[in-house]
């Protein structure tokens, strides 16, 4: 009976998954907040069904209560949050929070699958980063005078990458964690966002030749810490974030394709000089060929994602346990195998309309600042999430990059939720804006009616 259940149970996942996909694209196209309560509304139910769904399953595979306990935890988490955040900030944009949830919610799934000790530690952090983020919109919305930190934010960011040469530990490879008190943090995913803030605040008033250089050595600083750390996909990701934001803060593309002369260069010292690199490298080239050695771990990851077909094995009937790292660097490849590539594009899509979301409160905010921040979180967010599944599936060689709010990392799950609600402040500034605009209008419009 549970094998029927399971099996049914795939193809009620995927049309469920696709179904909130479809929803993130819906409210796009209302011109209007108010006409999409529907909307938001079904895609909360569509959440909680199909979180139910899973942890049912989990419950049926596993026998073990403490699985309930675990979904009711999760369920008063998801609950309080939106209704905190649509108490609190009236007019927050549903569609951030709802993805924010619907994300986390896969990714306790997927966890407590794969060791449910970990998916605890995970929700723990989640909790204290839920309850961090909530205070942050009003504090973006309040404190003004973030622009003019940009020494010190820069000096704080890369203090921070740095501060593993002192405190850090190695693994897979890269010396990239500190570990205090017994609690392990990624430093550079917490820096990468107060590296924006500081590019921000470098470039919003002054794009002068002279700032630019000043700016650029100070992020090239960033980068070369990271790369000596070996922690490359971080450098990537700051790269790229630094080169975007630049851009668009100059309008000079000839800047961007310095960059990315000098990053591909840059790259090619990378392979002469590490033999991770050249590892990883061979590795995407050609797994099959080293399935022994440095390709095992693509080549596996590429097996479970084929074996699971449209629909996946179903929860419990897959073999993920055999990728190395897969509650963290290849997620992605376990919730392919399981849930089927259907609610695996589906995912990706829901990442999608979060990045354009995000582009789109850039576009519309009018000050600098604010207008660099979010652009430069979106880039990375983007690139992380481009960097992670690309690696997974052989489309570019494997970084070590972890999927936004579904993969194991405490680091990364506050640092994503950080960006979510820095986003979530700024959409708010832009409420206010149009508002305060508004009301202008309807004073001239008086003003001009008046005998």
């Amino acid at each position: 009976m549970v094998n029927v259940i399971i099996h049914v149970s795939k193809y009620i996942l995927a049309i469920l998954a696709a179904s909130y996909a479809m929803k993130c694209f819906t409210v796009f196209s209302d011109r209007h907040e108010y006409d999409r309560g529907s909307v938001y509304t079904t895609q909360n139910v569509l959440m909680f069904l199909i979180h139910f769904i899973c942890y049912l399953i989990i419950y049926l595979m596993t026998k073990d209560v403490k699985m309930l306990y675990f979904y009711g935890a999760q369920f008063v988490l998801f609950l309080l949050t939106l209704i905190i955040y649509g108490t609190v900030y009236k007019n927050a944009s549903r569609l951030i929070v709802n993805n924010m949830c619907y994300l986390l919610m896969v990714g306790f799934v997927i966890l407590t699958r794969l060791d449910f000790d970990m998916a605890v530690r995970q929700f723990v952090i989640a909790v204290a980063a839920a309850c961090v983020s909530l205070a942050i919109p009003a504090f973006m919305l309040r404190v003004r005078m973030v622009d003019r930190w940009g020494i010190f934010l820069g000096v704080f960011g890369f203090l921070m990458v740095a501060s593993v040469f002192v405190l850090g530990k190695s693994m897979y490879g890269a010396t990239n964690w500190i570990s205090i008190g017994g609690f392990s943090l990624q430093p550079s995913e917490l820096a990468k966002i107060i590296f924006v803030f500081f590019v921000a605040a470098m470039l919003a008033r002054d794009t002068s030749f002279k700032r630019i250089v000043i700016t650029t050595a100070a992020a090239a600083a960033y980068v070369l810490v990271l790369v000596v750390e070996r922690d490359l996909g971080a450098a990537v990701i700051f790269f790229v974030t630094y080169l975007v934001m630049l851009y668009v803060a100059t309008r000079q593309f000839r800047y961007m394709a310095l960059g990315l002369g000098a990053g591909s260069a840059a790259a090619v010292v990378a392979y002469k000089l590490f033999d991770h690199v050249k590892t990883r490298v061979v590795a995407w080239s050609d797994p099959w060929g080293n399935y022994n050695d440095a390709g095992y771990q693509i080549a596996q990851s590429l097996f479970a994602i084929g074996t699971g077909g449209w629909f996946g094995m179903g929860l419990f009937k897959g073999k993920p346990d055999t990728i190395p790292v897969v509650v963290s660097d290849f997620v992605f490849s376990a919730i392919a195998e399981e849930m089927g590539a259907l609610f695996a594009i589906c995912l990706i899509l829901v990442y999608f309309s979060c990045f354009l979301m995000f582009i789109n409160i850039s576009l519309q905010l009018v000050k600098p600042f604010y207008k660099l921040v979010a652009m430069g979180l979106s880039t990375s967010y983007g690139i992380q999430l481009f960097l992670c599944i690309g690696g997974v599936t052989k489309l570019i060689p494997h970084t070590g990059v972890t999927m936004p709010l579904i993969s194991y990392g405490g680091s990364s799950v506050l640092s994503t939720i950080i960006i979510f609600a820095v986003i979530q402040g700024l959409y708010l500034l832009r409420q206010r804006e149009v508002r305060i605009l508004e009301a202008r209008q309807e004073e001239r419009d008086d003003e001009e009616e008046r005998p």
